[in-house]
């Protein structure tokens, strides 16, 4: 394989929830890969920080705000992002407890944040991305999604859901030349990680929570064309945690 089948010069890169954590970590590494990055966010400082520091970098990047938690917002995020080539659906929200505690409005946040947005991002953009006859849609999944996990039911099915929704638009859009992909991270050693990720890590096949880094190379590697032939397909980035 070599280096001109990751790049991505050229190419316009809509990334999600990417003034922090994975969502920061994929903007980078689509910009080193060659995109220009629209890096989206609620926090117009944290959006513009991030942009400055990409093109510290040597990138190209640019900031849009938007409330995903808002279905209008997530509309109009599309409208301001325009033409992409590269979708990273990973803005999302995350709660975990008890079942009976979750209240039918954090239910209703987590579906709306984690699912609804990205449905409404990916029904915007990817016709047009078809037209063209090319393009890549990423969206972040979860470990959790295909392993129970106590007091993540709700979580689990947004995520579950985003699993479902890449094969059904893989099906819709990839006869079109659009691939659509997602990953399944497992433990994430990030600021904002929830509950103890060391000891979760720990139950993987090789015993350490992962990166950020190592979850947006593979963002990287299914949004280029290094995974020309690849489409409809979650790939589980978890240490091995899923395997067993």
């Amino acid at each position: 394989m070599n280096a001109t089948s990751w790049s991505l010069s050229g190419k316009t890169a809509l990334v999600t929830g990417a003034t922090s954590g994975l969502g920061r970590a994929a903007a980078f590494r689509l910009a080193s890969q060659g995109a220009e990055v629209i890096v989206h966010g609620r926090n117009a400082a944290r959006g513009v920080q991030v942009v400055e520091e990409i093109e510290l970098a040597g990138g190209h990047a640019r900031f849009v705000a938007a409330d995903l938690s808002d279905t209008a917002e997530a509309i109009a995020l599309a409208e301001q992002a325009g033409d992409v080539d590269i979708l990273v659906n990973n803005a999302g929200l995350a709660w975990f407890g008890p079942s009976d505690q979750l209240s039918a409005g954090t239910l209703d946040e987590l579906f709306t944040g984690n699912v609804e947005s990205a449905y409404l991002l990916t029904s915007s953009l990817a016709p047009a991305m078809a037209d063209r006859g090319d393009g890549a849609i990423v969206s972040v999944s979860s470990m959790a999604a295909n392993v129970g996990l106590a007091g993540g039911a709700a979580y689990s099915a947004t995520k579950a859901a985003l699993s479902a929704l890449t094969r059904a638009w893989a099906a819709e859009f990839s006869p079109r030349g659009v691939r659509v992909n997602a990953v399944a991270p497992g433990p994430v050693a990030t600021a904002g990680a929830k509950g103890d990720t060391a000891a979760l890590g720990r139950t993987t096949i090789m015993g350490r929570p992962g990166t950020e880094e190592e979850i947006a190379d593979a963002i990287g590697f299914l949004a280029s064309p290094a995974s020309s032939y690849i489409t409809g397909v979650t790939l589980a980035v978890d240490g091995g945690r899923a395997a067993i």
